[in-house]
Protein backbone atom coordinates (compact mmCIF):
# COMPACT_ATOMS: atom_id res chain seq x y z
CA UNK A 1 0.00 0.00 0.00
CA UNK A 2 2.82 2.63 1.13
CA UNK A 3 5.81 1.22 -1.30
CA UNK A 4 7.25 -1.96 0.26
CA UNK A 5 4.83 -2.30 3.67
CA UNK A 6 1.98 -4.55 3.34
CA UNK A 7 -1.41 -3.34 4.91
CA UNK A 8 -0.35 -5.80 8.10
CA UNK A 9 2.94 -3.79 8.19
CA UNK A 10 0.82 -0.34 7.74
CA UNK A 11 -1.40 -2.00 10.57
CA UNK A 12 1.65 -2.42 13.00
CA UNK A 13 2.71 1.30 12.46
CA UNK A 14 -0.51 2.23 13.84
CA UNK A 15 -0.74 0.20 16.39
CA UNK A 16 0.64 2.44 19.17
CA UNK A 17 -1.01 4.98 20.74
CA UNK A 18 2.01 7.80 20.33
CA UNK A 19 2.37 7.15 17.05
CA UNK A 20 -1.30 8.01 16.15
CA UNK A 21 -1.30 11.62 18.25
CA UNK A 22 1.84 12.03 16.17
CA UNK A 23 -0.61 12.02 13.10
CA UNK A 24 -2.92 12.97 14.56
CA UNK A 25 -0.91 16.23 15.45
CA UNK A 26 -0.33 16.95 11.43
CA UNK A 27 -3.67 16.21 9.87
CA UNK A 28 -4.15 20.05 9.78
CA UNK A 29 -1.40 20.38 6.89
CA UNK A 30 1.27 22.11 8.87
CA UNK A 31 4.53 20.80 9.21
CA UNK A 32 5.52 20.37 13.16
CA UNK A 33 9.23 20.35 14.51
CA UNK A 34 10.04 17.22 16.63
CA UNK A 35 9.94 19.12 19.28
CA UNK A 36 6.64 20.25 19.24
CA UNK A 37 5.28 16.42 18.07
CA UNK A 38 7.37 15.31 21.31
CA UNK A 39 5.58 17.74 23.58
CA UNK A 40 1.73 16.82 22.09
CA UNK A 41 2.51 13.38 22.14
CA UNK A 42 3.74 13.45 25.98
CA UNK A 43 6.90 11.64 25.04
CA UNK A 44 10.73 12.24 25.79
CA UNK A 45 12.92 13.37 22.91
CA UNK A 46 14.92 10.41 22.46
CA UNK A 47 11.09 8.28 22.43
CA UNK A 48 9.74 10.99 19.61
CA UNK A 49 11.99 10.64 17.09
CA UNK A 50 12.14 7.17 17.02
CA UNK A 51 8.40 6.95 16.47
CA UNK A 52 9.04 9.90 13.56
CA UNK A 53 12.11 7.53 11.82
CA UNK A 54 9.47 4.77 12.23
CA UNK A 55 6.61 6.11 10.56
CA UNK A 56 8.96 8.35 7.90
CA UNK A 57 10.60 5.37 6.85
CA UNK A 58 7.10 3.61 6.94
CA UNK A 59 6.26 6.38 4.10
CA UNK A 60 3.57 8.19 6.38
CA UNK A 61 5.33 11.10 7.22
CA UNK A 62 7.99 13.23 5.44
CA UNK A 63 10.90 14.96 6.79
CA UNK A 64 12.78 18.20 5.44
CA UNK A 65 15.51 20.24 7.44
CA UNK A 66 15.23 23.99 8.29
CA UNK A 67 18.63 25.10 9.97
CA UNK A 68 18.76 22.93 12.60
CA UNK A 69 15.22 21.82 13.14
CA UNK A 70 13.56 18.71 11.82
CA UNK A 71 10.35 19.51 10.51
CA UNK A 72 7.36 16.73 9.64
CA UNK A 73 4.33 16.65 7.93
CA UNK A 74 2.03 14.00 6.12
CA UNK A 75 3.73 12.34 3.46
CA UNK A 76 0.92 13.16 1.01
CA UNK A 77 -3.33 14.12 1.44
CA UNK A 78 -4.48 10.11 1.09
CA UNK A 79 -2.29 9.49 4.64
CA UNK A 80 -4.85 12.18 6.00
CA UNK A 81 -7.58 10.24 4.24
CA UNK A 82 -6.97 7.67 5.96
CA UNK A 83 -6.70 8.46 9.29
CA UNK A 84 -10.20 10.27 9.50
CA UNK A 85 -12.06 7.15 7.63
CA UNK A 86 -10.38 4.94 10.61
CA UNK A 87 -11.62 7.07 12.86
CA UNK A 88 -14.58 7.24 11.73
CA UNK A 89 -14.86 3.19 11.14
CA UNK A 90 -13.99 3.12 14.94
CA UNK A 91 -17.34 2.10 17.07
CA UNK A 92 -16.06 4.34 20.21
CA UNK A 93 -17.06 7.90 19.83
CA UNK A 94 -14.34 10.30 18.98
CA UNK A 95 -12.50 11.41 22.46
CA UNK A 96 -10.84 14.37 22.96
CA UNK A 97 -7.91 15.27 25.90
CA UNK A 98 -9.85 19.33 26.34
CA UNK A 99 -13.16 20.42 27.44
CA UNK A 100 -16.47 19.70 25.74
CA UNK A 101 -16.74 22.97 24.17
CA UNK A 102 -13.00 22.65 23.01
CA UNK A 103 -14.43 19.10 21.07
CA UNK A 104 -17.68 20.65 19.95
CA UNK A 105 -16.03 23.64 18.07
CA UNK A 106 -13.55 20.70 16.84
CA UNK A 107 -16.53 18.32 15.31
CA UNK A 108 -18.50 21.59 14.30
CA UNK A 109 -15.78 23.17 11.80
CA UNK A 110 -11.79 21.03 11.30
CA UNK A 111 -9.17 21.32 8.65
CA UNK A 112 -8.83 17.67 7.45
CA UNK A 113 -4.78 17.60 6.40
CA UNK A 114 -6.09 20.21 3.44
CA UNK A 115 -9.89 20.77 3.47
CA UNK A 116 -12.72 21.74 5.77
CA UNK A 117 -14.52 18.22 7.76
CA UNK A 118 -16.78 17.95 10.53
CA UNK A 119 -20.36 19.38 9.95
CA UNK A 120 -19.57 22.33 8.06
CA UNK A 121 -17.92 20.13 5.57
CA UNK A 122 -21.03 17.42 5.40
CA UNK A 123 -23.30 20.62 5.32
CA UNK A 124 -21.26 22.26 2.08
CA UNK A 125 -21.34 18.37 0.60
CA UNK A 126 -25.13 18.01 1.49
CA UNK A 127 -25.53 21.90 -0.34
CA UNK A 128 -23.13 21.20 -3.64
CA UNK A 129 -25.02 18.21 -4.12
CA UNK A 130 -28.39 19.83 -3.73
CA UNK A 131 -27.88 22.78 -6.08
CA UNK A 132 -26.46 20.20 -8.90
CA UNK A 133 -22.34 21.69 -8.17
CA UNK A 134 -21.88 17.88 -7.57
CA UNK A 135 -24.10 14.75 -8.01
CA UNK A 136 -23.38 11.51 -6.45
CA UNK A 137 -24.34 9.76 -3.22
CA UNK A 138 -21.47 9.44 -0.30
CA UNK A 139 -17.80 8.73 -1.11
CA UNK A 140 -18.65 8.45 -5.04
CA UNK A 141 -18.50 12.68 -5.93
CA UNK A 142 -18.76 14.01 -9.51
CA UNK A 143 -18.37 17.96 -10.34
CA UNK A 144 -21.33 18.47 -12.98
CA UNK A 145 -21.11 21.12 -15.60
CA UNK A 146 -22.80 23.38 -13.64
CA UNK A 147 -20.58 22.98 -10.77
CA UNK A 148 -17.48 23.70 -13.59
CA UNK A 149 -19.54 27.40 -14.43
CA UNK A 150 -20.14 27.56 -10.50
CA UNK A 151 -16.14 27.18 -9.17
CA UNK A 152 -15.29 29.23 -12.39
CA UNK A 153 -17.38 32.22 -11.47
CA UNK A 154 -15.98 32.16 -8.16
CA UNK A 155 -12.22 32.38 -9.56
CA UNK A 156 -10.80 28.47 -8.95
CA UNK A 157 -8.90 27.61 -11.83
CA UNK A 158 -10.97 23.98 -12.18
CA UNK A 159 -8.80 23.06 -15.18
CA UNK A 160 -5.63 23.59 -13.21
CA UNK A 161 -6.57 21.68 -9.98
CA UNK A 162 -7.64 18.45 -12.34
CA UNK A 163 -3.67 18.93 -14.04
CA UNK A 164 -2.41 18.35 -9.80
CA UNK A 165 -0.66 15.16 -9.82
CA UNK A 166 -3.44 14.50 -6.77
CA UNK A 167 -6.99 13.33 -6.49
CA UNK A 168 -9.55 16.14 -8.15
CA UNK A 169 -12.69 15.36 -6.34
CA UNK A 170 -12.84 12.03 -3.80
CA UNK A 171 -15.68 11.91 -1.24
CA UNK A 172 -13.70 11.91 2.33
CA UNK A 173 -15.35 9.64 5.09
CA UNK A 174 -15.90 12.11 8.39
CA UNK A 175 -14.43 11.18 11.47
CA UNK A 176 -17.00 12.47 13.68
CA UNK A 177 -19.74 12.81 12.09
CA UNK A 178 -19.50 9.51 9.74
CA UNK A 179 -20.67 10.63 6.32
CA UNK A 180 -19.07 11.86 3.74
CA UNK A 181 -17.44 15.24 3.04
CA UNK A 182 -15.77 16.67 0.02
CA UNK A 183 -12.38 15.48 -0.29
CA UNK A 184 -9.85 16.24 -2.89
CA UNK A 185 -7.58 18.97 -4.68
CA UNK A 186 -10.89 20.70 -5.31
CA UNK A 187 -11.77 20.79 -1.57
CA UNK A 188 -8.08 22.21 -0.62
CA UNK A 189 -8.58 24.84 -3.44
CA UNK A 190 -11.95 25.59 -1.64
CA UNK A 191 -10.60 26.01 1.81
CA UNK A 192 -7.74 28.23 0.47
CA UNK A 193 -10.23 30.10 -1.10
CA UNK A 194 -11.98 30.48 2.54
CA UNK A 195 -8.84 31.48 4.05
CA UNK A 196 -8.28 34.23 1.44
CA UNK A 197 -12.03 35.65 2.37
CA UNK A 198 -11.99 35.42 5.77
CA UNK A 199 -14.76 33.40 5.85
CA UNK A 200 -12.61 30.90 8.20
CA UNK A 201 -9.15 31.32 10.23
CA UNK A 202 -7.06 28.78 11.91
CA UNK A 203 -7.71 28.05 15.68
CA UNK A 204 -3.93 28.07 17.42
CA UNK A 205 -2.89 24.41 18.64
CA UNK A 206 -5.70 22.52 17.05
CA UNK A 207 -7.27 21.46 13.97
CA UNK A 208 -10.45 23.52 14.93
CA UNK A 209 -11.52 25.96 11.96
CA UNK A 210 -13.37 29.44 13.45
CA UNK A 211 -16.25 30.53 11.01
CA UNK A 212 -16.16 34.58 10.90
CA UNK A 213 -19.49 36.74 10.42
CA UNK A 214 -18.34 37.36 7.04
CA UNK A 215 -17.98 33.50 6.54
CA UNK A 216 -21.70 32.77 8.18
CA UNK A 217 -23.42 35.14 5.77
CA UNK A 218 -21.06 33.96 2.55
CA UNK A 219 -22.16 30.21 2.99
CA UNK A 220 -25.85 31.67 3.72
CA UNK A 221 -25.71 33.22 0.82
CA UNK A 222 -23.95 31.07 -1.69
CA UNK A 223 -25.03 27.90 -0.25
CA UNK A 224 -28.77 28.49 1.30
CA UNK A 225 -27.73 27.75 5.14
CA UNK A 226 -27.24 29.81 8.33
CA UNK A 227 -24.23 28.57 10.48
CA UNK A 228 -24.42 28.86 14.42
CA UNK A 229 -21.88 30.89 15.92
CA UNK A 230 -19.74 29.90 18.57
CA UNK A 231 -21.67 31.32 21.43
CA UNK A 232 -24.85 29.94 20.28
CA UNK A 233 -23.05 26.33 20.07
CA UNK A 234 -21.66 26.44 23.52
CA UNK A 235 -25.15 27.46 25.30
CA UNK A 236 -26.32 24.62 23.89
CA UNK A 237 -23.95 22.23 24.84
CA UNK A 238 -24.34 23.82 28.07
CA UNK A 239 -27.90 23.16 28.55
Amino acid sequence: MFGKYTIAELGALLSDPSRVEILTQLLDGERQSAGKLAVAAALSPQAASAHLTKLTRGGLLRMTREGRSRLFELSRPEIGYMLEALGAATTAPPQSRGSDADHQDLRFARSCYDHLAGQLGILLTRAWVQRGVLRGPGLALELTPHGERWFAERGLDVFGIRCQRRAFLRGCLDWTERQAHVGGGLAAAWLDHCFAKGWVARTRGTRALRVSQLGRLAFQELLGFDLPDATARRRALST
